[in-house]
């Protein structure tokens, strides 16, 4: 059965990535490209040569090569965390259990994130602080993950002693706390200086309307492929177990 959902996974992580890349593809693009002209008029048309590959390759293969292997990815981790997670909380359908693991895996992976560094556009930011501001992301990225499965391992402990309600309420508060803290003491950059702000603004809103593409349609597809192959007529705390016990074997 762990086999069979890791598959259902990757299947659902590949149908994100696809639908992700055509929404980036249809929305992103223009604005990626009218970034790409406010870039290279600042530059006063000095020539830096001709990529090694070309915009219409990575504006259309390689958009999707990229996203199609950032969900394969993330659906095989994502039905890893189903597996752990499912039965534990309640007699939720695994579409239940999917759209809310799901969502909280969009906070902790994308949102939080995002919401301290925002996507930027080409013609945005000095090339000196790439590094630095790429380190802070995958800082507080790693924070805010690790901090979410804390929250999930306690909430497994907990919620049979303090009820749903009560344990959601006390995990994601001290969760916002941690995070919140992390990205207050993480370095931040300011670097739109003479960049339209409209177009950054619709930039950023896109890029994050691509997240939460494919959360949605992860959490979706592998809800229904989930519901299809676990047996209806077991209850979810027997299939938790039996799948905890694939997993160990």
């Amino acid at each position: 059965m762990m086999r069979t959902l890791l598959v259902r996974g990757l299947l659902a992580g590949l149908l994100g990535g696809v639908v992700a890349a055509v929404f980036a593809y249809v929305v992103g693009q223009p604005l990626m490209d009218a970034a790409i002209e406010v870039e290279e008029a600042a530059a006063h048309g000095h020539d830096h040569g001709d990529p090694l590959v070309g915009r219409g390759v990575q504006s259309t293969f390689g958009l999707l090569v990229a996203h199609a292997a950032y969900g394969v990815a993330i659906g095989g981790l994502f039905s890893l965390l189903f597996a752990l997670a499912y039965g534990r909380f309640g007699a939720w359908s695994p579409r239940a259990y999917a759209a809310v693991l799901a969502t909280g895996a969009f906070l902790a992976v994308s949102l939080v994130p995002f919401l301290a560094y925002p996507a930027n556009p080409p013609g945005v930011g000095e090339a000196s602080s790439v590094n630095a501001r790429t380190a802070a992301y995958f800082g507080l990225l790693a924070i805010s993950v690790v901090a979410a499965g804390i929250a999930l391992y306690v909430a497994t402990r907990l919620t049979g002693r303090w009820g749903g309600f009560n344990t959601g309420i006390a995990l994601t508060a001290g969760y916002l706390a941690v995070v919140t803290v992390s990205g207050v003491l993480l370095p931040g950059f300011d670097e739109a200086d003479g960049f339209p702000a409209e177009l950054l603004w619709d930039f950023r809103v896109a890029a994050l309307g691509n997240l939460v593409v494919f959360w949605v349609v992860l959490g979706v597809a592998f809800g229904a492929l989930a519901q299809r192959s676990l047996p209806a007529h077991a209850s979810a705390s027997a299939q938790a177990t039996g799948l905890r016990q694939a997993g160990a074997s």
